[in-house]
């Protein structure tokens, strides 16, 4: 996140005690190029650009260079004026993006949607939104209509939480080394040595899942600590001008060709991220404020330079410029001529954001106008708390109702009954509510059944009558575990025990003979051991899915053919149901909740039925030499010969793009009870 600063850079090398201060304007360049590159990656390519780790690194050694220079100074240890430099230098933009993008967001995203705005909102206001995302298990998506506005937030977060951390360390420290008469450069420098290599040891072998340590704290300090490392050994290097020159070229070169060769979203912050790291840290090694290399020639250009004062309000705008472009067009990808607007508008933007906000509130002296502004974004910011604390009260009191839908009228409300069965209801109000369809979860996410990303071991969960004498284990991921409430219900009247091996993301499959196994792979090797070792009478899973990049039609992967076939040897009877249709336009998921509240109908909302189901279920084929593998398919209970609506007898069929309700899950146990019966023998 490309906060500017002017803290000077101390060159003479201690114990000495004068210091002489020179600006960098290499290092502003810097900043400018690294904003240039995030935009342009975000925009095009859909890509990390390896610019925020830029900025990070440029972070580090600024704060902790001024934290280190203060501390050495006879001056107080005050950290409130430091604070509150801070605080003037992140909130008031922050606040300006937060509240148009607030007012953007009523306008052109769905109702529905508000709620995880809000939530992101809030955590943003609070230096809280990388731990927020880390927690939902948001991927770091590139730009389309349905990636959330707000979600590049997370770096000002990890850079706040770093300010706060760092300048009680830091000043701890030093408050206790004065008390000794005990020189502080050299005591933080060990200490910043021992914290950049823990945390990167963290980030390297950490086993959280990707989408958990790409926000992580932790996992990110490192980068900001080797730069503020630098900071502190930099008055002691002396390098050759030549070698400056080599280091100035090939940090730039670095920097500029990380996003075209290095995957970011999924190797950062890990080993590769030294790329950027380091070629920042030798840019930073390389420059001097003569600017006498090729290198601190080129990022000293005014284009850099003026990116560079910007480039903190070019970053916090050109993400929700981006994406409600995106909306207001309709489209997944901008283009070139879209593209081009993006920047100008985010330009713009930026320009005004520094020169009449960020710059009068940093800077400016106290006066009338100055207090005004102050003000203002202070009014401004609580608008904003206001707002999205109240919205999800709102949403908190609707989600109270979800515990009434269990016992919903039948007649009222027949759900599935209305495409086969042909029961008639009059309209009503959907259930569960679209505002809170997206929490209308089976029971076994509350109880931790379905454990996230990173974790290989075979979580085992059991429901329904322990002591039964036949059993059913459901494995696989979300789209085995949205299929549950019609198993529970089943069990409850067939005195059934129902076991549990699921896992976000990781339907059940083998990997291909002599393959590295990949996470989920790994993962369902542990499954196929569990039930090797206590075999069930039944394992329920899904059979096929969507073909990729939503192509029409659906398939059957071979790791799924591999795992029946082990079952099969072990001699593990199997149900293998049909997957329910993605709802996707123009290759891009969208929520059902989202598009009945954007003013959409049940049929309109809904997807064309040969889309999304071959006109054969491929499994057929796929289980023909395996008699142990029965097909199970309730696509006619999930959508009509012509068209899968998203609203059948009053009931919503998803509760986001892509997995039933809990409610009408419910209504499929007829249909579920009767073709289990016939898989099984048992009924």
């Amino acid at each position: 996140m490309p906060v500017r600063t002017t803290t000077p850079v101390t060159t003479t090398a201690l114990p000495t005690p004068a210091t002489r201060s020179t600006h960098r304007a290499d290092l502003d360049g810097l900043r400018g190029l690294a904003i240039a590159l995030v935009v342009v990656f975000h925009i095009w390519f859909g890509r990390v650009s390896g610019g925020v780790d830029v900025f990070l690194a440029l972070a580090g050694f600024f704060f902790i260079g001024s934290l280190v220079r203060g501390a050495e100074s006879a001056g107080s240890l005050d950290p409130r004026p430091v604070l509150l430099r801070t605080a003037r230098r992140l909130l008031a933009p922050l606040v300006l993006v937060l509240a148009a993008t607030t007012v953007a967001a009523t306008l052109l995203i769905a109702p529905t949607a508000w709620l995880a705005l809000a939530e992101q909102g809030r955590a943003a206001l609070l230096f809280w939104e990388n731990w927020h995302l880390a927690e939902t298990a948001s991927d770091y998506l590139a730009a389309d209509p349905s990636v959330s506005p707000l979600q590049h937030l997370w770096s000002i977060a990890v850079q706040g939480q770093f300010y706060l951390l760092a300048l009680a360390v830091v000043f701890t420290l030093a408050w206790l080394l004065r008390m000794r008469r005990i020189a502080v450069r050299g005591p933080v420098i060990a200490l910043l040595a021992v914290a950049t290599a823990v945390s990167f040891a963290y980030a390297t072998f950490g086993e959280r899942p990707q989408t958990w340590m790409y926000y992580d704290t932790g996992a990110r300090l490192w980068e900001l600590l080797a730069g503020g490392l630098l900071a502190c050994i930099a008055p002691y290097l002396r390098v050759p001008r030549v070698i400056r020159a080599l280091l100035g070229v090939a940090g730039v070169a670095a920097i500029v060709a990380t996003g075209m060769v290095l995957d970011g979203r999924n190797d950062f912050p890990g080993p590769w991220a030294l790329v950027p790291v380091g070629a920042t840290i030798a840019v930073i090694v390389a420059g001097a404020a003569t600017l006498d290399t090729p290198a601190a020639r080129l990022l000293a250009s005014p284009p850099l330079q003026r990116l560079g004062d910007i480039a903190y309000s070019l970053y916090l705008w050109h993400w929700p410029v981006l994406i409600f472009t995106l909306i207001a067009m309709d489209r997944p990808t901008i283009g070139l001529r879209g593209g081009l607007l993006v920047i100008g508008i985010s330009l713009v933007l930026a320009e005004l954001t520094t020169r009449l906000v960020e710059e009068p509130i940093r800077r400016g002296a106290p006066s009338l106008r100055r207090r005004a502004l102050v003000g203002g974004v202070s009014l401004l910011g609580l608008a904003v708390v206001a707002t999205t604390t109240t919205w999800i009260g709102i949403v908190a009191s609707e989600s109270d109702q979800l515990h009434r839908i269990a016992a919903l009228d039948a007649d009222r409300y027949p759900g599935a009954a209305a495409i086969i069965g042909g029961v008639e209801a009059p309209p009503r109000v959907e259930q569960p509510s679209r505002y809170v369809a997206h929490l209308d979860l089976p029971v076994t996410t509350a109880d931790g059944c379905l454990p996230g990303g990173g974790e290989l071991e075979a979580v085992h969960c059991v429901y329904g009558n322990p002591a039964a004498t036949r059993t059913i284990a459901v494995i696989g991921g979300s789209h085995s575990e949205h299929w549950f409430p019609a198993l529970e219900i089943i069990a409850r009247d067939r005195g059934l025990r129902l076991e549990t091996y699921m896992k976000v993301g990781c339907p059940v499959m083998l990997a291909a003979p002599g393959a590295e196994p990949e996470e989920c792979e790994a993962w369902s090797e542990g499954v196929v051991d569990a039930l090797a070792a206590a075999p069930p009478d039944l394992v329920f899973s899904t059979a096929t899915r969507p073909l990729p990049a939503y192509e029409p039609g659906e398939h059957t992967p071979d790791g799924y053919v591999r795992l029946w076939t082990r079952l099969s040897e072990l001699g593990i009877p199997m149900a293998l149901i049909r997957d329910t249709p993605w709802l996707s336009e123009n290759s891009v998921n969208y929520r059902a909740a989202d598009c009945l509240a954007a003013g959409g109908t049940s049929v309109s909302c809904g997807i064309d039925r040969a889309r999304v189901f071959s006109e054969v279920d491929p499994s057929l084929a796929a289980t023909a030499d395996l008699p142990l593998a029965h097909t199970l398919d309730l696509s006619d209970w999930v959508c009509r010969t012509d068209r899968c609506r998203v609203v059948e007898g009053n009931i919503l069929v998803y509760r986001d793009s892509n997995h039933l309700t809990t409610a009408y899950a419910r209504t499929l146990a007829p249909e579920l009870d009767r073709q289990l019966g016939r898989a099984s023998g048992w009924w």
